[in-house]
């Protein structure tokens, strides 16, 4: 699949919507955006929609989300007639009678790998391309993070559209956008 996609030869300098439009016209049905609700999510799902009113988008729950998560998330399906789809990994209750409580705490590898980890893979399984909210200045890993590039750990496509922002610019659009 990676070598059989032809890239424009000017990915870092599209914006946001051109890489998204360029995925959802490359992969239709089979890109989704993952969302944890943050601002750069907020900015992506508003450009999304704008793009592709029937776009697919995909949440983590954790069953660690806050209230105020969830009712953003209610909003956003709310404001954009969307249902976004859920991947969970096992509840609380679950973790606790196979691992012992406070999973999280004693051995934070291993429960990550069983809440976050394994619902991601399973996200990803029938897509070909995901879109996620990396920004380079996040952080040193995320430095060299690119526009869209192959994904080889889940061996798929991955686009951080947003990668060039600042953490500045995600907020002009939110305030220009009333997000």
């Amino acid at each position: 699949m990676a070598a059989s996609l032809h890239l424009p030869d000017d990915v870092e300098a599209m914006t946001p919507e051109q890489i998204l439009a360029f995925l959802l016209e490359t992969f239709p049905g089979r890109v989704s955006l993952a969302c944890s609700f943050q601002k750069e999510e907020s900015v992506l799902l508003d450009m999304l929609f704008a793009l592709e009113p029937e776009a697919r988008v995909f949440a983590i729950d954790t069953h660690h989300l806050f209230p105020e998560t969830h009712a953003y998330w209610r909003d956003v399906e709310k404001r954009y007639g969307t249902a976004i789809e859920v991947f969970e990994g096992p509840s609380s209750e679950e973790l606790a009678a196979v691992h012992g409580e406070r999973l999280w705490e004693r051995k934070p590898d291993l429960y990550l790998s069983i809440a976050k980890v394994a619902p991601l893979v399973q996200a990803l399984g029938d897509l070909d391309a995901w879109i996620a909210g990396i920004r380079r200045d996040q952080s040193p890993t995320r430095a060299g993070a690119p526009k869209l590039g192959w994904d080889e750990q889940h061996e798929l496509w991955k686009a951080n559209p947003l990668a060039d922002w600042t953490n500045e610019m995600c907020w002009d659009y939110i305030r220009a956008r009333e997000l």
